[in-house]
């Protein structure tokens, strides 16, 4: 069964939980996961393209869009508007719902920022795995 975990950050900054997104990718792409971060939109995908080569000095995180002719061999795939392909491992919701594929993956990562509107759509997203009966765990970030 699929293992959820949220990941939350008081962080309120408006790229919070994208920068999160990014950490989390990268320390499953160092453990040599695929990994698929879904995303709302093609807007919201292009802005996290951009934003994993930039995140951190001294980081490389290789990673495509899903319509990219490499997507099926890269390890890290963001995708907005249907389930991947190849990639069943780590997906990491950025989506304010949880996608309907999710159950594929061995690992799912709920990304919730401080603002009031984000940390609603994951309380309800908590409630849909947790009714369902999937194992679910918390990190409080800002707490460590």
């Amino acid at each position: 069964m699929t293992r959820v975990d949220f990941y939350i950050t008081e962080d309120k900054h408006a790229q919070a939980r994208q920068q999160l997104a990014c950490r989390l990718a990268e320390k499953a792409y160092t453990r040599n996961h695929a990994i698929y971060i879904h995303t709302d939109d093609r807007q919201q995908a292009e802005q996290l393209d951009q934003l994993l080569w930039t995140f951190r000095d001294g980081s490389f995180v290789p990673h495509c869009l899903q319509d990219d002719t490499v997507a099926a061999q890269a390890a890290i795939v963001i995708g907005y508007d249907g389930e991947p392909e190849q990639h069943n491992e780590v997906l990491i919701n950025l989506g304010e719902t949880v996608p309907a594929f999710f159950s594929r993956f061995e690992r799912v990562a709920e990304v919730i920022a401080g603002d009031e509107q984000a940390r609603q759509a994951g309380r309800e997203r908590f409630r849909f795995y947790r009714d369902r009966g999937y194992e679910l765990n918390t990190h409080n970030l800002d707490s460590k």
